[in-house]
């Protein structure tokens, strides 16, 4: 289907099809990243050469839409990794529907996990997509997204990573220490549905911020 895709908002339509999260988990701040904001990254990512005939991993992958994406627009391989079973499940369910199940292969575990890392870190990845935890709600412990900065180059040479815009300057020196340059920068309005029983309001807005990173030493 990949090679059929001609334009961003086609890509947009085919991800609206992907599932939200039936039981989320706040712990995790699982909200699904908009179709719009999806497939203006992943477009923006295959015009630079990083999907198309790539090996692409989608890291808290969530429902999948980052990895399902990334296999509509030609990827030779993708993994996409979380620590929720129930969001893999859907995520399977819904790369079947959209016929490249067999070009996806989802993958259970935590990147905390040592074992899991060095699963991972052998898997030649060509590009990383992450959309991990980053502390914007309260009861979520900040600096989640920390961990994912240090594995993310030890497993991809290139690193498409989302965080809070109000920590740049931080995750820029950050992903710096770790060995990292910041090629592009992407700014998005990121939508937070009312999910959780703290919630006081139908729905908020959040600035976020998506680096492009590539791995210099």
């Amino acid at each position: 289907m990949g090679s059929r895709i001609l334009k961003k908002r086609h890509l947009e339509m085919l991800l609206e099809g992907v599932p939200d999260y039936v039981n989320p988990r706040f712990v995790l701040e699982q909200y699904k990243t908009p179709a719009s904001i999806a497939a203006d990254i992943l477009w923006f990512a295959y015009n630079l050469g990083d999907i198309k005939g790539r090996r692409v991993m989608d890291l808290a992958c969530g429902t999948g839409i980052f990895a399902i994406g990334a296999a509509l627009l030609g990827a030779r391989k993708v993994f996409g990794v979380d620590i929720d079973r129930g969001a893999l499940s859907l995520a399977e369910e819904a790369a079947g529907d959209l016929d490249v199940a067999e070009k996806i292969q989802f993958l259970e575990g935590d990147i905390r996990d040592v074992n899991i890392f060095l699963k991972l870190s052998n898997l030649n990845i060509d590009t990383l997509i992450q959309n991990p935890p980053f502390g914007s709600q309260r009861m979520v412990k900040r600096g989640a997204d920390r961990i994912f900065i240090e594995r993310s180059l030890e497993i991809s040479p290139v690193v498409y990573s989302f965080h809070m815009a109000g920590s740049e300057d931080f995750v820029r020196g950050y992903f710096k220490r770790m060995g990292g340059e910041i090629t592009h920068r992407l700014y998005y309005r990121f939508p937070i549905p009312r999910l959780y029983d703290f919630h006081r309001r139908d729905f908020r807005i959040v600035d976020v911020i998506v680096l492009r990173v590539l791995k210099m030493i």
